[in-house]
């Protein structure tokens, strides 16, 4: 069954983190500029790593130009 969950993101930032604030909610850092889909592949590849799954299996369904995304992650 997928996993839905909500995600805050700064882009810009000098360090890069991934801190889960509750069950389904996430604050992301990223280095990368929101330019060019850099910051957005950038936080699937983080998200891809903290659950431990590859980074085609996770998705941004909601939020592509906005700092709040809804991301969806396959089994």
């Amino acid at each position: 069954m997928p996993t839905y969950i909500h995600i805050k993101v700064t882009t810009g930032a000098r360090k890069e983190f991934l801190v889960q604030k509750s069950e389904d909610h996430f604050e992301v850092s990223v280095k990368e500029k929101a330019e060019r889909n850099l910051a957005n592949t950038r936080v699937l590849e983080l998200v891809a790593e903290h659950f431990k799954v590859s980074v085609n299996k996770v998705r941004i369904v909601n939020g592509h130009h906005h700092p709040s995304k809804l991301l969806i992650i396959e089994d």
